[in-house]
């Protein structure tokens, strides 16, 4: 049994925690396959990396995926176990999940995690339900010029780049900024817990725009010419010699969305999620070796190096060859088509394939 660790987080400089207070659990929430994610999980990653995420299940398939694609070994029944959990556990928006886990979880107090720890050490720690607070003060006070989402607009100010709320501490700069008059034309007046609220939902929004944030979803990538991809797919980029509109790829656009349609072309050993949330399967790279003698063996490889070439067959059996000129080893990817694809096409390409098979639904 092999325990991998499962990277989450963005690649960044971790602090000490910034706040202190706050007890950690070394256990995730009660459900179904709690014991998988421990396991697999746990040995690196605290509950409070977990718990900090809100995704759909289609977004924790991604993200699992991902680790995956960078060298986590999972099989496929670990997989479709922990994207469950993990899905109907920390689900988005507080929606019940589909995975497997089915114990309903009451909301509990933000607790620090490791995105609250990247970044200074005096970093603010955002109160969810002054955030809450601060966001009805935002709507009546700040959203005409600063827009929806405090990203700024014609009439105001990007507020999630700009420095006085980035050097913010609870109010320590907002609140002086604003006892200067702003905006000119009818200056605001808050009381000071007004102010410390206003700050919180500001600092969420800071983190809502990091990749852990909820508006991290795909943009819309269906920007290429139809049209150009069924003519790539069927001639140029070669894929109707391994790929069939009828038959493998039939109605494969209303299976994927068009995200997991990209990665499936671009990065075909990723597990996609399903609109319907099941994972896709990984296909297998097998080798067959061939001795002096005539006889072969396929199976999937387990070693493959200039000394010794050593497999395992269907129905588990072991074999071991030492290399030489009179053995022959052949192997068997099933993703060489893509990979050879990566030196040629272009983004263009690309955009103009996903946009085709969008047609197929």
């Amino acid at each position: 049994m092999r325990s991998t660790c499962l990277s989450f987080l963005l690649t960044a400089t971790l602090a000490p925690l910034a706040a202190a207070g706050h007890a950690q659990s070394s256990q995730l929430p009660e459900g179904a396959h709690r014991d998988t994610v421990q396991r697999v999980c746990s040995s690196c990653h605290s509950v409070q990396m977990f718990t900090a995420r809100k995704m759909s299940r289609e977004q924790w398939g991604t993200t699992v995926s991902s680790m995956v694609a960078r060298g986590a070994k999972i099989n496929d029944d670990e997989f479709d176990q922990i994207v469950g959990y993990l899905a109907t556990t920390f689900p988005l928006n507080g929606e019940a999940g589909t995975g497997a886990a089915t114990t309903k979880q009451a909301k509990a107090p933000r607790r620090p995690s490791l995105i609250d720890q990247a970044g200074s050490d005096d970093k603010q720690i955002v109160d969810e339900d002054a955030a809450a607070r601060g966001k009805t003060v935002y709507i009546a006070q700040c959203i005409t010029c600063h827009g929806t989402r405090a990203r700024g607009g014609s009439r105001g100010a990007d507020l999630v780049r700009s420095v006085v709320v980035l050097h913010d501490r609870y109010g320590s700069t907002i609140g002086p900024y604003l006892t200067q008059g702003h905006p000119k034309s009818k200056p605001v007046e808050l009381t000071q817990e007004q102010v410390k609220e206003l700050s919180h939902f500001l600092h969420q929004q800071i983190g809502d725009t990091l990749r852990t944030g909820p508006y991290n979803n795909p943009l819309d990538i269906l920007v290429g010419d139809a049209k150009a991809g069924k003519l790539y797919f069927e001639n140029t980029g070669g894929c109707a010699k391994c790929h069939s509109v009828t038959g493998d790829l039939a109605h494969i656009a209303g299976k994927y969305a068009p995200p997991a349609l990209q990665q499936k072309v671009v990065f075909p050993q990723n597990r996609a999620i399903t609109k319907q949330g099941t994972a896709s399967r990984q296909l297998v790279t097998t080798i067959t070796v061939t001795t002096s003698s005539g006889t072969t063996v396929t199976g999937e490889p387990l070693n493959l190096d200039d000394f010794n070439v050593s497999l395992r067959d269907a129905n588990g059996h072991y074999f071991s060859f030492a290399c030489s000129p009179e053995l022959k080893v052949e192997k068997h990817n099933p993703y060489a088509g893509h990979e050879a694809l990566l030196d040629t096409y272009t983004d263009k390409d690309i955009h103009d394939v996903v946009s085709y098979l969008e047609t197929l639904q």
